[in-house]
């Protein structure tokens, strides 16, 4: 079994290899140290979606805001 922080170690799989994130040897239950694991990136893209989102908004603001001060200035 191989381990991302470098660690191996033998278990009583049929696989001939596994390969996996976090093991007992870098596991912050195990180690004591609190470790951010942020494998995926998932909160890149929640930031980046949030982001997107507010950019959405503010630009539809803006265009209602514009609407608005064409239709007092017609008036």
């Amino acid at each position: 079994m191989h381990c991302a922080c470098g660690n191996t170690f033998t278990t009583g799989s049929t696989l001939k290899e596994i390969h996996v994130e976090i093991c007992s040897a870098c596991h912050p239950l195990f180690t004591g140290q609190q470790k951010f694991v942020d494998t995926a990136g998932r909160v890149e893209k929640f930031n980046q979606r949030v982001a997107a989102a507010n950019k959405k908004k503010e630009e539809a603001a803006e265009r209602r805001r514009k609407k608005s001060e064409e239709t007092t200035a017609s008036a």
